[in-house]
């Protein structure tokens, strides 16, 4: 399952609709909070996250999981990331960054 973690309501049901019409389960949260308190990390096969949100932010929210020793592999999307984000997500373990907007392809790749 993919897992949506964005505070934008019309990117959540954008991104929703993108898995779902290629064919890929998924499930989306508004905060990181939520997708914590959901307990559906375990069914998590890759998560998108934004990195700046209310509350935990997108990297909080990837330390946690490593924390935890949670090994689901994330992609970051933001629109206000620049190369030191990028470059500290990367690090961490992401496994892509995309910066909004992007191309439907360029995610489906990513989660691919």
């Amino acid at each position: 399952m993919v897992a949506i973690v964005d505070d934008d309501e019309s990117v959540r049901k954008a991104l929703l609709c993108t898995m779902k019409a290629a064919g890929l389960p998924a499930l989306a949260f508004a905060s990181a909070e939520e997708y914590l308190a959901s307990a559906e990390q375990d069914e998590t096969g890759c998560l998108i996250a934004d990195i700046r949100m209310p509350g935990m932010s997108g990297l909080e929210l990837q330390a946690r999981l490593e924390a935890e020793r949670r090994q689901i592999p994330i992609l970051f999307i933001s629109a206000h990331g620049d190369e030191e984000m990028r470059l500290q997500a990367l690090r961490a373990g992401a496994v892509e960054f995309l910066a909004k907007p992007f191309r439907n392809e360029q995610l489906l790749r990513a989660v691919r």
